[in-house]
C-alpha cells in the first residue's frame, strides 16, 4: 500500500471554506482508500515550529528568571572552591596562579563554549536534559526498546528537524548500525538512565554543600557554635526550601532572581576590592603557562587537587536540564552577561587575597570580605545558597517528568505550575524524597569536605555522558563535518575524563555517595522499564484476532449498555487481550466502545489537532473504534471532562471524513499517481469552524445518523475502563527474573500512584478490569 502524502483534517466536513471546493474544477475521480490511521496522521501541513520567534521583552524576562533558577549553583561555588582545592594548605603562593588559571579556562571551556554555544543547540523542541537528548536521537533511529513505533509518528509536524548539511550517507550508516544492534540500544538506554540518576543525585548534594558552606561562615562571628549546631541550622533551612517548591518555578524564580542578582553584584564588587587592595599580579593567571608550571611543581598532588577545581562549574548541567523552563537565548544571556564576569571577578579577588594571606584558605570567602560588608554578605550568601539548590531541584522535576512518560519511572503526580511557560513542573513525591535525603546527608556528614568529594564525581559524570550523547546528535542529526565531530569529544570529553579521574581518587572519602544514589535510581528505572517493555510485548503477542468484534456482533446474548466506554490499553497495534477478558467477565459492552492507547512520542509537545488517530474495528456498524492518543513528554494531560470532549469531537470528525472516503468524496482531493494531493488554503479555514457548523453546511451521506448516535450516547455518560494488570514472571523464569518482576516491580507498582490517580478519573465513572500477565 502506498504511503499517503496528503494532508487531511480529522474533521473533513464543510464550512464556508468548503464552498471553495465546489468552485474548483476537479476531475470526478474516486479517492484511493488508505488506512485511516495513515489518513489521520498528516493533518496539519508544517505545523508550528519549536523555534518560533520570541520577542526580546519575553527573552529578557526569562533571562531575569533564569538567574534565580539556573545559576545559583555555579554562583555560590566561590564559597568552597579554594578550600576544597587546597585541603592541605598553600605551600607555594605561585600555586594560586596555576589554580586560578585552571578555574578561568575550565569555566571558559566547559560552561561557556561547550554548553552555552553547543549543547544548548541540541535541545528537543526547546527542552534540555539527558532524556531530551535520548528522545531526540530516538526520533532519528529506532532505538526505543518498546516496539510501538508507527509510520504516522514521523508525520507529526514537530517530529523531525531539517538537516543543516547534505552529509547523509555517514549518518544513515550509523543509524542502521544502531537500529540493528540490541546491545547498543540497551547500552544507550542504561547510559541515559545513569546520567539521569546522577542529575537527580545532584538535587540532593547541591542543597547540602551550598547551604552548609554558607551557614558555616557564621562561625567567624559566633565562635561558640558547634559544627552540629551549624548542621542543624542548615537542615532547618533545607526543609523550608523544599516546602516552598509547591508554589512553582515561576513564583520561586521571581522571588529568588533579585536576591541572586544582588549576590552576583556583591561577589563581583568584593572581588574587585580584593584585587585592587592585595595583589593585581594574579591577573597573570590568564596566561595558561601557569597551569603547566603548577603541574610541574606539584605532580600527583596537582592532579588530586583537580577534584576541588572542578567544583567551580557545579550546576553547569542545570543550564541544559532547566532549558524547558526558559529558552536558549535567555539562558545564554544570563550566563554571559551576569554569571561569567561576576564569578571570575570573585575567584580573582580571592586569589589576590590568598597571595597575601595564604593561611586563611580554609575559610577564604568570609575572611576576604571587608568588615562592614560581612553581615549583609552573610545574609545574601545564605539566601544565594538556598537558591543554588533550586537549579538542580527544578532539573530533577523536569527529568523525572520526562522519564515517567517514556516508561522509565514509576507513576508520580506531575503538576504543571505555570500557565505561561511550558515545562515548569512540580512533583510532590520527588520533592519530599529529595528533602529527606538532603536532611540525612547533612546530618551524617555535617561538613562540606566529604560532600564536596561526592559532588565532583556527580557533576563530571553527567557532563561526560552529555558529551557522548551530543556527539551522536552531531553525527546523526546535525551531520557535522568529521573534523568537528572528532574535536568535540576529544577536547571536552578529554578534559572531563581528566577531572573525573581526579574526583574518583577520593572515592572512599565520600565519593561513593552519588554512585549509591545512582545505583538505587538506576535499579528503580531499569526495573520499571524492563517490565514495561515485557508487558507491552505480552499484549502484542496475545492481541486479539481482527475477527473477534465480528464474532461479538453475531452474538445475540451480548447486551449493549447505554453510553460510551473508553477501554485503555498501551497496545497501539490491534485489539488488546483485555477486551475479551472484559466481555467474558461482564457479558456486555457499551453502545459505543473506544479502545484507547495513550502513547508518548519522543518529542516534547504535540498539537491538539494532531493528537488523535482513529480506526474502525469491523464491522463498522457495531460502533467499536481504535484510537491512539499521542502526547509529547512535556504535554499536560487534560482533565477527564476535557479529554472526553476532545476525543468525542475528533471521533465525530473522523466518522464524517471517513464517510467521504468510503463514498469517493472526489470534491475533497484529486488523485495524482499514488498520492492524494491536498488543495491548499482550505485547511486553516476548515479547522477554524466548529464541527457542527461544518456538518450543517454539507453533510455526507451515511454519517449523520452515526454522529447523532455518538452524541446521544455521550449524553448518557462515559465510563473509563482501566486494565488492572497483575504482572508475574512465567513459571519457568529464572530466579533473578522472579525477584525483579514478582517482588521489586510489584512493590513499586503498589506503592506509587495508581493510573486513575494520575489521570484524575472520577471513581463513579471508573471500572477496573483485572487480568494477569505472565512475562
Amino acid at each position: 500500500m502506498a504511503e499517503p502524502q496528503h494532508t487531511s483534517s480529522n474533521g473533513a466536513a464543510h464550512s464556508d471554506a468548503d464552498s471553495e471546493y465546489a468552485s474548483e474544477k476537479m476531475p470526478p475521480k474516486r479517492l484511493q482508500r488508505f488506512d485511516s490511521l495513515h489518513m489521520e496522521a498528516g493533518k496539519i501541513p508544517g505545523g508550528s515550529t519549536h523555534a518560533a520567534k520570541v520577542g526580546w521583552a519575553t527573552t529578557l524576562h526569562l533571562a531575569f528568571q533564569s538567574i534565580g533558577v539556573v545559576y545559583g549553583d555555579m554562583g555560590t561555588s566561590p564559597l568552597y572552591v579554594f578550600s576544597s582545592t587546597f585541603t592541605n594548605g598553600i605551600n607555594n603562593t605561585d600555586d594560586l596562579l596555576g589554580v586560578m588559571s585552571l578555574i578561568i579556562y575550565t569555566v571558559i571551556l566547559l560552561p561557556l563554549i561547550k554548553y552555552c554555544f553547543i549543547v544548548l543547540r541540541a535541545n528537543d523542541n526547546g527542552d534540555g536534559g539527558t532524556f531530551a537528548l535520548y528522545s531526540l536521537i530516538s526520533r532519528y533511529a529506532r532505538i526505543s526498546l518498546i516496539p510501538n513505533q508507527q509510520a504516522e509518528d514521523a508525520m507529526v509536524s514537530r517530529y523531525k528537524l531539517e538537516s543543516p548539511t547534505n552529509r547523509i550517507k555517514r549518518a544513515h550508516w550509523i543509524k542502521n548500525k544502531m537500529e540493528n544492534s540490541p546491545k547498543f540500544k540497551v547500552m544507550l538506554f542504561l547510559v541515559t538512565v545513569l546520567a539521569t540518576s546522577m542529575v537527580i543525585g545532584d538535587g540532593v548534594l547541591t542543597p547540602c554543600i551550598s547551604v552548609l558552606s554558607a551557614v558555616g561562615g557564621i562561625k567567624q562571628k559566633a565562635t561558640t557554635l558547634t559544627q552540629g549546631q551549624i548542621a542543624g541550622i542548615t537542615i532547618a533551612i533545607l526543609i523550608v526550601l523544599f516546602l516552598v517548591q509547591r508554589f512553582g518555578t515561576d513564583k520561586v524564580g521571581y522571588t529568588f532572581a533579585p536576591i541572586i542578582l544582588t549576590w552576583f553584584i556583591l561577589i563581583a564588587g568584593i572581588g574587585v576590592y580584593n584585587l585592587s587592595k592585595h595583589d593585581t599580579s594574579v591577573l597573570k593567571a590568564f596566561n595558561p603557562k601557569y597551569i603547566v608550571d603548577y603541574f610541574k611543581r606539584n605532580g600527583k598532588q596537582g592532579w588530586i587537587s583537580l577534584g576541588g577545581v572542578i567544583l567551580c562549574i557545579t550546576g553547569t548541567e542545570a543550564m541544559f536540564a532547566d532549558l524547558g523552563h526558559f529558552n536558549v537565548r535567555a539562558v545564554q544571556i544570563g550566563f554571559s552577561v551576569v554569571l561569567f564576569p561576576s564569578v571570575l571577578l570573585a575567584y580573582i579577588g580571592q586569589a589576590a587575597y590568598l597571595r597575601i594571606h595564604p593561611e586563611n584558605v580554609a575559610n577564604t570567602f568570609y575572611k576576604s570580605i571587608p568588615g562592614p560588608l560581612y553581615w549583609p554578605t552573610f545574609v545574601v550568601a545564605v539566601a544565594a545558597a538556598i537558591i543554588a539548590s533550586q537549579a538542580m531541584i527544578s532539573g530533577a522535576f523536569a527529568i523525572i517528568a520526562q522519564s515517567q512518560v517514556l516508561g522509565c519511572f514509576p507513576r508520580v503526580r506531575v503538576t504543571h505550575t505555570s500557565t505561561k511557560y511550558e515545562g515548569q513542573v512540580y512533583i510532590p513525591e520527588i520533592n519530599y524524597a529529595l528533602m529527606i535525603l538532603c536532611v540525612a546527608v547533612t546530618a551524617i556528614f555535617q561538613t562540606t569536605e566529604k560532600i564536596g568529594n561526592a559532588y565532583g564525581i556527580a557533576v563530571v559524570f553527567v557532563m561526560f555522558i552529555t558529551t557522548l550523547l551530543v556527539t551522536l546528535v552531531m553525527v546523526m542529526i546535525w551531520k557535522t563535518s568529521l573534523l568537528w565531530i572528532a574535536l568535540f569529544p576529544v577536547i571536552f570529553g578529554g578534559a572531563e575524563l581528566i577531572y573525573l579521574s581526579s574526583a574518583f581518587y577520593k572515592f572512599t572519602q565520600g565519593g561513593y555517595l552519588p554512585l549509591v544514589f545512582a545505583a538505587i535510581l538506576m535499579f528503580i528505572m531499569a526495573t520499571w522499564h524492563y517490565v514495561h517493555v515485557h508487558r507491552y510485548n505480552y499484549e502484542l503477542q496475545n492481541k486479539v484476532s481482527s475477527n473477534y468484534v465480528a464474532e461479538l456482533a453475531s452474538r445475540r446474548n451480548l447486551a449493549r449498555l447505554p453510553g460510551i466506554g473508553f477501554l485503555y490499553s498501551e497496545l497501539v497495534q490491534g485489539i488488546p487481550p483485555i477486551l475479551p477478558h472484559l466481555v467474558e467477565k461482564v457479558p456486555s459492552i457499551h453502545t459505543v466502545l473506544v479502545i484507547i492507547s495513550i502513547k508518548y512520542l519522543p518529542i516534547s509537545k504535540i498539537e491538539t489537532s494532531e493528537r488523535f488517530l482513529f480506526r474502525y474495528v469491523e464491522p463498522t456498524d457495531y460502533r467499536v473504534f481504535r484510537c491512539v492518543v499521542r502526547y509529547g513528554y512535556n504535554d499536560k494531560v487534560e482533565d477527564p471532562r476535557e479529554f472526553e470532549g476532545l476525543l468525542i469531537e475528533h471521533l465525530k470528525q473522523f466518522i464524517h471524513e471517513e464517510s467521504f472516503y468510503s463514498q469517493g468524496g472526489d470534491h475533497l482531493t484529486e488523485e495524482s499517481g499514488d498520492a492524494i494531493e491536498p488543495y491548499a488554503g482550505v485547511q486553516e479555514a476548515r479547522l477554524s469552524k466548529s464541527f457542527s457548523d461544518r456538518i450543517a453546511t454539507f453533510p455526507p451521506n451515511g454519517s449523520i445518523d452515526e454522529i447523532q448516535t455518538i452524541q446521544r450516547e455521550m449524553e448518557d455518560g462515559v465510563v473509563h475502563m482501566l486494565g488492572e494488570t497483575n504482572v508475574v514472571a512465567e513459571p519457568n523464569a529464572d530466579f533473578f527474573k522472579k525477584i525483579i518482576v514478582d517482588y521489586a516491580y510489584n512493590f513499586m507498582r503498589k506503592n506509587f500512584r495508581q493510573p486513575e490517580k494520575i489521570t484524575c478519573i472520577p471513581h463513579n465513572r471508573l471500572l477496573r478490569v483485572g487480568m494477569t500477565y505472565e512475562i
